[in-house]
């Protein structure tokens, strides 16, 4: 039952997230010569807190479905784990010294995260073998599939877009203020 709440929570949040992201997609694409508006002033004054809520719930996630729900990560989860926990520490502290000199930094880590989880993603949509995939763990296992696409490769492509998108709007906003 836990298993469930959890799945379909983790599918909701990101659904939500990929909202977020068309909608700041669109915003940027057509309405970016517009004065700064109050979503953009509001993520750039967070962008950490809400950069550190991104990743927690995408580590809790992924440690939640290997060690609660006893998915067995495949080798590329393994990877992309390897890009997104850093996150969650430099994040949290920079979010505490109130430091947004660490952006670039993480950012580099989302867009790592991000080429793998593309490549992940590729794998398991189209079901391609790979020297990554074992018959342990295979890259293609559907451990998660809610509303009919969201699956687990899918939330963690969608958690480092997120980052990127967030920490994007950082880098330009700072830009256009100093």
């Amino acid at each position: 039952m836990l298993i469930v709440i959890v799945k379909q929570a983790l599918s909701v949040l990101t659904v939500g997230a990929q909202i977020f992201l068309a909608l700041g997609f669109i915003y940027f694409l057509f309405f970016r010569k517009s004065k700064e508006t109050f979503w953009i002033e509001f993520i750039s004054k967070n962008v950490l807190k809400l950069g550190f809520m991104v990743a927690l719930i995408a580590t809790a996630g992924s440690l939640f479905f290997s060690e609660v729900a006893g998915f067995e990560p495949c080798r590329l989860c393994w990877f992309q784990r390897t890009f997104m926990y850093p996150e969650v520490i430099l994040l949290g502290l920079a979010w505490i010294r109130k430091n947004n000199k660490i952006i670039d930094y993480a950012l580099s880590l989302a867009v790592v995260g991000t080429l793998i989880s593309l490549y992940h993603n590729y794998i398991y949509y189209l079901a391609q073998k790979t020297a990554f995939c074992s018959v342990a763990a295979p890259c293609t296992t559907p451990y998660v599939l809610e509303f009919g696409y969201v699956t687990i490769p899918l939330m963690a492509l969608t958690a480092f877009l997120s980052l990127i998108f967030l920490f994007s709007i950082q880098k330009v906003y700072a830009g256009l203020t100093e």
